[in-house]
């Protein structure tokens, strides 16, 4: 069981995924916005941050970057989550500190998959 992280501002994708991510074991915590999530993240250390992309105020691409160069939250792996599925959008994910970007909506057995090679189960 991992402790995840789920920063998404659409109520009904973040309650499906948080339903999702449970019922396969883990323990999650959402945030509707990237200000919020990156606060979390720094007070409750995740074992693994999901990132959505088109979040209100700062963006999930300003949000990683943000984590991946906080000495406190550079470890902690974040996975992008994002209905831009466009390769440049993958490229810019990972070139911000994304250890992984999936495009919306993840089929459960892949998003599982990625996310145990995430966390190393």
């Amino acid at each position: 069981m991992a402790r995840i992280l789920l920063i998404e501002d659409s109520p009904t994708e973040a309650a499906a995924m948080a339903q999702l991510l449970e019922r396969n074991g883990h323990q999650v915590t959402t945030s509707a916005n990237a200000e919020d999530g990156i606060a979390s993240c720094k007070r409750d250390k995740p074992d693994l941050v999901l990132m959505d992309i088109i979040l209100p105020g700062m963006n999930g691409f300003q949000a990683t970057r943000a984590l991946t160069r906080d000495a406190e939250t550079r470890h902690i792996p974040i996975l992008i989550i994002s209905t831009k599925g466009q390769e440049t959008d993958r490229v810019w994910g990972m070139r911000q500190g994304a250890k992984d970007y999936i495009v919306k909506p993840p089929r459960e057995s892949e998003l599982m998959a990625r996310i145990d090679a995430l966390i190393g189960h």
